[in-house]
């Protein structure tokens, strides 16, 4: 019964945080750039807003190109989303509160999360579109950079632990991680951006050059399973970096869930924030910034982890 219960709490949070996050986006960037957007759903400074385009996406029209891979092109949105709902499954909120408790969590939820982005690859494929093509394999290009210094710095705050459960990463985090670990985190969060296709790592759906990128054929709830996707990836992106370097629930005072949300949605607005202060970067740029930055950076880190272990032991 506790299984089913952690599910469905689950679920829920996979259904609304993700939206929270949309909507704090459309009006952080709508502040921070001195603009005024819809202001009417709702009633109070348009709060409902997202949900009203929710509403506009489910009533416009399916429709599938004629010379597309009907079966791909239909499957890429749910595999594109669901990964990220079983990825927030072994996200610890607190002692003992995780839908499902792994001993190998940390390396489920990274194996997972590389899924999410093939639902990106099969969309742009399958849709027999130059544009969604071409989309498609900027993203593949992007996996292939940054999966390695992400795993690499997740490595190391799993030899800190000891550990590779997220609960017993959190168990074993300690206040000054927030120092010799800040490189690990640093090239942990900036590859997640990049595997997410957030700016500036955008270049697979750069609207003046590829449209929308491997979406650009795709409309309604379709469309829309893209644009959540791309929200609880956020979501998930900022749990694993709050459990991994931030110590998870751990704070005064506050209760365990509530320290857990205050630094997922403090990361969430440097999502924003990066969103609205850095141009895009070509692909160059992209590829520079991985293989000669954060490889290097992510090794260093292992390497001055392995010192401070045979140091405190």
């Amino acid at each position: 019964m506790r299984d089913v219960v952690a599910l469905v709490l689950v679920t829920v949070a996979f259904l609304t945080l993700p939206l929270v996050i949309g909507q704090a986006e459309h009006k952080v960037m709508a502040h921070m750039q001195g603009r005024l957007g819809p202001m009417y759903a709702g009633g109070f400074h348009g709060w409902a807003q997202l949900i009203a385009d929710g509403v506009k996406f489910a009533q416009k029209e399916d429709t599938v190109p004629a010379r597309a891979d009907r079966r791909v092109f239909l499957l890429a949105p749910g595999v594109a989303l669901v990964p990220y709902l079983v990825v927030l499954a072994v996200v610890p909120v607190g002692p003992g509160q995780v839908a499902v408790d792994l001993s190998l969590g940390l390396f489920f939820a990274l194996a997972v999360m590389g899924i999410g982005v093939i639902g990106s690859i099969m969309a742009g494929w399958a849709s027999a579109n130059k544009y969604s093509l071409l989309g498609g394999m900027r993203v593949a290009a992007q996996l292939v950079s940054y999966e390695l210094p992400m795993v690499l710095a997740a490595a190391s705050f799993a030899m800190a632990a000891g550990t590779l459960s997220l609960s017993g990463i959190v168990e074993e985090w300690r206040w000054y991680w927030l120092f010799w670990q800040a490189g690990a985190a640093a090239v942990f969060f900036v590859a997640g951006l990049a595997e997410l296709r957030r700016p500036p790592f955008d270049m697979p759906v750069a609207d003046s050059e590829v449209i929308f990128g491997p979406y650009t054929e795709y409309g309604g709830l379709r469309f829309a399973f893209f644009l959540l996707a791309e929200y609880a990836g956020i979501l998930v992106l900022c749990s694993l970096t709050t459990v991994l370097y931030l110590g998870g629930w751990k704070g005064p005072f506050l209760p365990d869930v509530v320290w857990t949300l205050i630094k997922i949605f403090a990361l969430a607005f440097v999502v924003i924030w990066v969103r609205v202060s850095f141009p895009r970067m070509r692909e160059d740029q992209l590829q520079r910034l991985a293989w000669v930055w954060l490889v290097p950076i992510s090794l260093a880190q292992l390497a001055l982890t392995g010192v401070v272990k045979v140091v405190l032991a």
